[in-house]
């Protein structure tokens, strides 16, 4: 008899490509390459308050879900900290000087359907921007910290004060999955979504070069 395979290993292996996909966008190459500049770091963190803002706020209504409320952990939350990377990089008034992106609209408005009614949809959203945070995530601060010079102050998103060891979080996380009571065709409904949440986070690269092109030829 063949062994069975966790769903956590193969929502990683189908996913894989589209993680690759969206790590290697030119936007985020170019940052990471240190050929972008610090607005262009500060359009990004910009951009992820408006996704972790929905994500945070559906978490918020998921807690009483039996399955979603599994994966939910105030160790995760991430919108003080963007609050206050924001408050650095821009300034007090930052609330009055940022608008989504038109990604970040469709993104953001994804986010509220499938959290509205889905435990699986919040879950494959859940896990593709946290499980991220947790693993490149920890590199992408790293680099950015050395980049502009900063220490906490403007990296605060990447710093997770209250998990002490990321990679014991991220596999109890993926024990969480393999336990979710999803049959074969609710964990292909989960697997699809987390590759759209994938699309969405290369389409918001893409926005992201755009409009730093508008702006310098403007």
């Amino acid at each position: 008899m063949a062994e069975l395979i966790p769903f956590s290993t193969v929502l990683r292996e189908r996913s894989s490509s589209a993680h690759a996909g969206s790590e290697h966008a030119g936007f985020m190459a170019d940052l990471m390459r240190g050929e972008g500049t610090r607005d262009d770091y500060i359009a990004l963190v910009v951009q992820h308050w408006f996704i972790y803002e929905a994500l945070e706020a559906a978490a918020d209504r998921m807690k009483a879900d039996p399955v979603a409320a599994t994966f939910i952990s105030d160790k995760l939350t991430r919108l003080p900290a963007l609050e206050a990377d924001l408050a650095f990089l821009i300034g007090d008034d930052w609330r009055e000087r940022i608008e989504p992106l038109p990604t970040t609209r469709r993104y953001v408005d994804r986010i509220r359907q499938v959290a509205a009614t889905w435990a699986g949809g919040f879950v494959a959203h859940h896990y593709t921007r946290y499980l991220g945070d947790l693993s490149g995530g920890q590199f992408i601060g790293r680099i950015m910290a050395r980049r502009f010079g900063f220490e906490t102050n403007g990296i605060g998103f990447y710093l997770f004060a209250d998990i002490a060891d990321p990679q014991a979080f991220k596999e109890v996380y993926r024990e969480q999955l393999d336990a979710a009571p999803w049959d074969a065709a609710e964990q292909a409904r989960v697997i699809d979504e987390v590759l759209v949440a994938y699309r969405f986070n290369t389409d918001l690269f893409t926005d992201l070069a755009a409009a730093k092109s508008a702006a310098a030829s403007a």
